[in-house]
């Protein structure tokens, strides 16, 4: 606006009063001129408020899913014993900085009459509530301690608190992802926390506790927000769809409450999402499921069907109809992991099958296949589809092939016999057929005894082999002499066991090969033992050539040997034929020694003619029954 020289506006540019009567020549008065535009932004639209900050809680009332923490704040309240420090733990989106500022409201509210004190339940109209629900009272600080987590910003910290209260009548610290402070900046914390000034309060939120000093934690009363169970949070959403007036389907709500996963916050940002997708009109579960690339639960249904069936080309089918709609395979798997879980669960808590919180198809569908799969059945469908899940998410590999390689998988094995049904089935086909035995069993009772988890198969042999004779007063054998540093001399025990050859045994003449790693005074370690242990002189001699095998060398071609009997027995071909891709982890007899050599076989070895003219087992042996008695293993 022009001035004169005085700084007075000029005259020309004052409002003119308005016009009263006729004018000066008996004129009518001129018409009122139209009042002024409106500046556009004084008409604009108030900003959109996303759900999760429009109806966030202000009040204990407010808060779902934590009866628990509620009645306990709300008790300490009315008794006066309101700690000076908190910790609130649990996943995000629970309520934890929510409650928080609920409970600085209940702090500093001073009532409607102005003459209020802390109570559990704020009247949101004085100004000290007004204030902290806009975010801008002096003395509640709301700080992100992953981003001031140094020791520097607790001191600074510190510091303030030394001030008393600008205008509230306490000072309220909220510390968010508090375990993100560095143990320096938690030391320099801990004594204020121990004992604050008595008008300041501390609010601890984490997500991580377990990263919590214990220091801290014994200073401060701890809360955990527990997930909000999806019952209550459907009907949470169905109240805010109810206020925003728009529809919503209850399947919709429910698909948007099992991707909450116990969060509020997660779930009011994806109602809000859908709400977008929805332009106004009402939100379906058709509309979710393709915007969260959720499957179809029927599908899951169907398909786990189809698996149990073995109906390969269903199942590919059902998955190729999936890819079709976008959903991701990993979400398939997902989906089927968890209706494996729920049919468990069916099978034992016959009660789930009434849960009004499922949805119909799985309450009805579910509960008739959980009829029909047993227990074996979906623990073994349970493994598959863990490990399926692996490969999936591993770099580089086609994410749709290896999803579709675990059907095939899991429909190749329903066709297949559990671990329990196959023993039982090979033990009544042996028992049956199998021919008298020509001579008494074993004293050991040989025989086969198959233990199979999963998709592999351990299996213990026991091989009959003859008795051992007692041995001589005198060593007659490298094994025996061997024998007797057990016990004794563990460090001479271990090199007579892997770093010598022997070459040749006679009464009180030992003639052996060392290898490298043996020590240089092994011969005078001998001869101590043997003088030791039979009280005669012995004289050992070394040499440079020939020899037997060490004793580990022994051992370790005797139990190839066996193993290779082993998967040459009709009956472990049987079993390994029926579990692809098992394997036998361990042949155990135990007639062998301590060095897994039987007590007739050195002559064997020695002769290089180790396994011949005995069998693993006859191939018309008859197997272990059920009640048989199985040898006992070292």
């Amino acid at each position: 606006m022009a001035s004169d020289i005085f700084g007075d506006p000029v005259a020309a540019e004052l409002p003119e009063p308005p016009a009263e009567g006729p004018g000066l020549f008996g004129d009518p008065a001129p018409l009122a001129p139209p009042p002024a535009a409106a500046p556009a932004v004084a008409t604009a639209a108030t900003p959109y408020r996303v759900l999760a900050r429009k109806y966030r809680p202000t009040s204990f009332a407010d808060l779902i899913g934590q009866d628990a923490l509620v009645r306990t704040l709300k008790n300490a309240f009315a008794q006066g014993r309101v700690h000076h420090a908190f910790m609130l733990t649990g996943v995000r989106g629970v309520g934890k900085t929510t409650t928080a500022r609920i409970i600085a409201r209940a702090l500093n509210c001073i009532g409607p009459d102005g003459q209020g004190g802390p109570t559990p339940d704020p009247c949101g109209v004085c100004p000290e509530c007004r204030a902290i629900l806009a975010d801008r009272h002096p003395d509640v600080q709301e700080l992100d301690a992953a981003s001031n987590n140094g020791v520097d910003d607790v001191r600074e910290l510190r510091d303030r608190l030394r001030f008393r209260p600008a205008q509230g009548r306490f000072k309220v610290i909220i510390l968010d992802e508090v375990h993100m402070l560095s143990s320096a900046a938690f030391n320099a914390l801990l004594k204020t926390l121990e004992e604050p000034p008595p008008d300041v309060k501390f609010m601890l939120a984490t997500t991580e506790l377990r990263k919590v000093p214990t220091t801290i934690l014994s200073r401060c009363q701890t809360f955990h927000l527990k997930r909000v169970p999806q019952d209550q949070l459907r009907a949470h959403f169905a109240r805010i769809c109810e206020a925003e007036a728009v529809p919503a389907e209850a399947e919709a709500l429910a698909m948007v409450a099992r991707a909450a996963d116990g969060s509020v916050r997660d779930g009011l940002s994806i109602l809000d999402q859908a709400m977008a997708l929805a332009g106004g009109e009402a939100v379906s579960a058709a509309l979710v499921q393709d915007m969260l690339g959720l499957a179809d639960r029927g599908l899951a249904v169907d398909l786990m069907q189809a698996l149990m069936q073995g109906d390969t080309a269903g199942a590919l089918a059902l998955s190729e109809a999936a890819h079709e709609r976008g959903t991701d395979p990993a979400v398939v798997l997902s989906d089927l992991l968890d209706l494996t879980h729920l049919l468990s669960r069916m099978k034992t808590v016959p009660a789930l099958r009434d849960d009004p919180s499922l949805p119909e198809a799985e309450r009805s569908r579910g509960a008739a296949l959980a009829d029909k799969l047993p227990i074996p059945v979906l623990a073994r469908a349970w493994q598959v589809l863990l490990k399926g899940l692996q490969e999936v998410a591993q770099d580089g590999v086609n994410r749709r092939a290896a999803a579709e390689m675990v059907l095939i998988r899991l429909a190749h094995l329903a066709e297949l016999p559990t671990p329990g049904d196959l023993v039982r089935r090979l033990t009544e086909a042996g028992a049956a057929t199998a021919a008298p035995p020509a001579a008494p069993p074993p004293p050991n009772g040989g025989g086969l005894r198959a233990i199979a988890s999963g998709g592999s198969a351990a299996l213990a042999m026991a091989v009959p082999a003859p008795q051992a004779a007692a041995p001589a007063p005198v060593p007659s054998s490298f094994r025996e002499i061997v024998a007797l540093a057990s016990g004794r001399k563990p460090s001479l025990h271990a090199h007579l066991r892997l770093n010598v050859h022997p070459v040749r045994i006679s009464p009180g003449r030992i003639e052996i090969r060392p290898r490298p790693e043996a020590p240089r005074d092994l011969a005078q370690q001998i001869t101590a033992l043997m003088q030791e242990a039979t009280g005669t002189r012995w004289t050992v001699s070394l040499v440079n050539e020939g020899g037997e095998p060490t004793l580990a060398e022994q051992g370790r071609t005797a139990e190839a040997d066996r193993l290779a009997l082993a998967q040459n027995h009709p009956l472990v071909q049987a079993v390994l034929a029926a579990f692809p891709g098992a394997k036998i982890e361990a042949v155990r007899d135990a007639s062998l020694d301590a060095y897994g050599l039987a007590p007739a076989m050195a002559a064997d070895l020695a002769a290089g003619s180790l396994g011949e003219g005995r069998d693993f087992a006859p191939p018309d042996a008859e197997p272990v029954g059920p009640d048989d008695e199985l040898p006992q293993e070292d």
